[in-house]
C-alpha cells in the first residue's frame, strides 16, 4: 500500500522558510506594521531597540517575521554572545571606544560656573572628556574668574577654557569675561538664567520651563510654578539630572558651548 502525507499542499503553494538572523548592532531593518525604520542598538531578552536617522528610539517584540530585511521577511533573533551589546556612542554622541583608556591629564583645563553646570558637563560628555584628558574644575562664581586666570598664567601649551551661566551682552558677567579672554583664555556662557533650562523640558515631562519674576529666586520659582517641592532644589535638580539620557535632551546652545571649549582645550596638545 501506498503511504501518502498527510499535508496535501502543493509544494509551490508550501510557504518558504523565514530566515532567521542575529540582530547585531547597525543591522537596519523595518518593522513592516509601523514602518518605522532603523538601525538596531540594543537586543535584550525578547525585545530590540531600533534607531532611526532622526535619532528617535522605539522598542519592538522579537516576533517570527517580524522583520524586513532589504524588502525581505527575517525572524530577529538574539546574538550569540552573551554580553550585553554595548552602546555605539557615548552620551554626548562621539563614537564610542571599547576599552579606551583615560588620557594623561593635559595642561589645559575647563572651568564650569556652578555645581549643577558640572554635574551635567560630567554625565554628558564625561567619557569624551577623560578619553581627551581634559580636566574639569569648579567655578564657584563668575567673581573669581580673574584671579583664577591669573593664577593658572594661560599658554600655548596650558589653554583654559570657561562655562558660565547666563553670559548676555552688557551683563557683568560679559564684561568680567572680556577681562579676562586671551589667545589662551577662552569663556563662553549659554543664554540660561540657570542650566536647568539648557535641559528639554519634554525630557522632564513639562511644556516649557515656568517664567519666573524678577527679582525672585529662579529655582524656588519653577519648583512652585510646576508643583514641585520648593524646599530642596538640589534633589529636584538630581531628579531632573537622571532624566538626561544623552546630547539629545540638551539644548544646542549649551550643546555648542561645550564642544566649542573641548575643541579649544584639545587644540593646544594636538597642535
Amino acid at each position: 500500500m501506498r503511504q501518502y502525507s498527510p499535508d496535501l499542499t502543493p509544494p509551490w503553494k508550501k510557504p518558504k522558510p523565514v530566515p532567521e538572523v542575529a540582530a547585531e548592532p547597525g543591522l537596519v531593518v523595518e518593522e513592516p506594521g509601523t514602518g518605522f525604520c532603523g538601525a538596531v542598538i540594543r537586543c535584550e531578552a525578547g525585545t530590540v531597540t531600533l534607531e532611526d536617522r532622526h535619532g528617535k528610539h522605539r522598542v519592538f517584540p522579537l516576533e517570527r517575521a517580524g522583520f524586513l530585511l532589504e524588502g525581505r521577511a527575517v525572524t530577529l533573533v538574539r546574538p550569540p554572545s552573551t554580553n550585553p551589546v554595548r552602546p555605539s556612542r557615548t552620551a554626548s554622541g562621539s563614537v564610542a571606544v571599547p576599552g579606551a583608556r583615560a588620557r594623561v591629564a593635559r595642561a589645559g583645563r575647563i572651568y564650569v560656573e556652578g555645581r549643577h553646570d558640572a554635574e551635567l558637563v560630567e554625565k554628558v560628555w564625561g567619557d569624551d572628556l577623560r578619553i581627551e584628558g581634559v580636566v574639569v574644575e569648579y567655578l564657584g562664581g563668575v567673581d573669581d574668574l580673574p584671579a583664577i586666570v591669573a593664577e593658572f598664567a594661560p599658554g600655548p601649551d596650558a589653554r583654559l577654557g570657561v562655562l558660565v551661566d547666563h553670559l548676555v551682552p552688557g551683563s557683568k558677567e560679559s564684561r568680567i569675561a572680556a577681562s579676562v579672554s586671551s589667545e589662551h583664555a577662552l569663556v563662553v556662557g549659554h543664554p540660561y538664567i540657570d542650566i536647568w533650562e539648557a535641559v528639554k523640558p519634554s525630557a522632564v515631562g513639562i511644556e516649557a520651563w515656568p517664567r519666573v519674576p524678577r527679582g525672585q529666586d529662579w529655582k524656588t520659582g519653577v519648583c512652585r510654578a510646576l508643583g514641585w517641592p520648593s524646599e530642596n532644589t538640589g534633589a529636584v535638580w538630581q531628579a531632573i539630572l537622571q532624566r538626561v539620557g544623552s546630547y539629545r535632551d540638551l539644548e544646542p546652545e549649551l550643546l555648542g558651548r561645550v564642544e566649542e571649549l573641548i575643541d579649544f582645550v584639545t587644540a593646544a596638545g594636538d597642535a
